[in-house]
């Protein structure tokens, strides 16, 4: 079975690479080398390079890959049958035009944890300035003016979506002392957290973090009227998808001194700049451009998921996926609508 592998780096390929070998260790036989036979290709699955994917039997793609209903039905076409989908969510696919004609599988959970901590991560951060300090100190300025944070022990923090990445948050936020309320379409009884609707959570916060999928229902979910309601001075976290945010609203409200801060692991429009250098390169977002120019603002290139652990996680289901397809098992994994 041939895959093509869409939007590789070269921590895909060392990855996948790795993993296979190891999956074939594991079950004994050198079988799956020749079921499962990886191509991979630096371009995005457009379109315009949905021509790349004829000859192969599935495609393996990520979350910028744009998989409208144009390229479905040239993937049909082509005979391909399967759509992999190595990270867990599914909104760049048009899954309800897939449905009875080409499957699509998903990796629904890698590593919770990894997501989490760089959410922490950022916004310790940008809270304490420690990406000043170490510029500063490299040119042996020893000085703390502008340097100044604040405890976030005592401080509340809102957390939109609840699901494994963050429930793990949540207990990271737990250990610094934090008081949490939570938001979830879909509360889970079992969490001992307080749940509020957004209004409460706008109102109440100190730090909000989106942790949810990106669908009709949470699209912009953080818009202009939705930071009019928030305490001043907030700080937003986003490491789930990009279009939660309307980023033209955020920057507005930054330049206002509404929010108090920003870290961005994800942006509405990253498709045609993430993953990719573009120093050389001028800039064609104004909002991207200015929001990175933002003292209080920290964009990081869509990398929360970036973890050994992680893209193991990744490479492991998504060959155990794609092997179940092809030995005709039940697909666990399959994205339906």
């Amino acid at each position: 079975m041939k895959i093509a592998v869409f939007d590789s780096k070269s921590y895909d390929i060392e990855s996948f690479n790795e993993t296979k070998e190891q999956y074939i260790k594991e079950i004994g036989t050198d079988e799956l080398s020749v079921v499962l036979d990886f191509q991979f290709f630096e371009d995005r699955l457009t379109e315009k390079t949905v021509k790349l994917a004829y000859g192969f039997d599935a495609v393996c793609v990520f979350v910028n890959d744009e998989v409208n209903r144009q390229v479905i039905d040239a993937l049909v076409e082509y005979g391909v049958g399967m759509i992999a989908l190595r990270c867990a969510g599914f909104n760049n696919v048009d899954v309800a035009y897939a449905k009875n004609r080409i499957k699509v599988v998903r990796v629904p959970a890698y590593s919770p944890y990894a997501v989490a901590e760089h959410a922490m991560a950022m916004l310790l951060t940008l809270n304490r300035k420690t990406n000043k300090a170490y510029i500063r100190t490299r040119d042996h300025n020893f000085r703390l003016d502008g340097l100044v944070g604040f405890d976030l022990h005592g401080k509340t923090v809102g957390v939109i979506g609840t699901g494994k990445i963050g429930q793990v948050f949540m207990d990271i936020c737990r250990g610094f002392g934090m008081n949490i309320l939570a938001y979830d379409k879909y509360p889970n009884e079992k969490l001992q957290v307080e749940y509020v609707d957004l209004k409460e959570i706008y109102e109440r916060s100190d730090i909000i973090s989106l942790h949810c999928p990106l669908t009709d229902d949470t699209y912009h979910i953080i818009n202009s009227k939705a930071i009019k309601r928030m305490k001043k001075g907030v700080i937003i976290l986003n490491t789930s998808r990009g279009a939660l945010i309307d980023a033209s609203a955020l920057l507005e409200g930054i330049r206002d001194k509404e929010i108090g801060g920003a870290c961005l692991d994800v942006y509405e429009e990253e498709a045609e700049v993430f993953y990719e250098d573009q120093s050389e390169m001028i800039p064609t977002d104004e909002v991207l451009s200015n929001l990175i120019m933002m003292p209080n603002v920290i964009v990081t290139s869509h990398q929360a998921f970036l973890t050994k652990e992680a893209l193991n996680n990744i490479a492991y289901t998504t060959i155990t996926n794609l092997k179940d397809w092809y030995s005709g098992r039940e697909l666990v994994n399959e994205v339906s609508v």
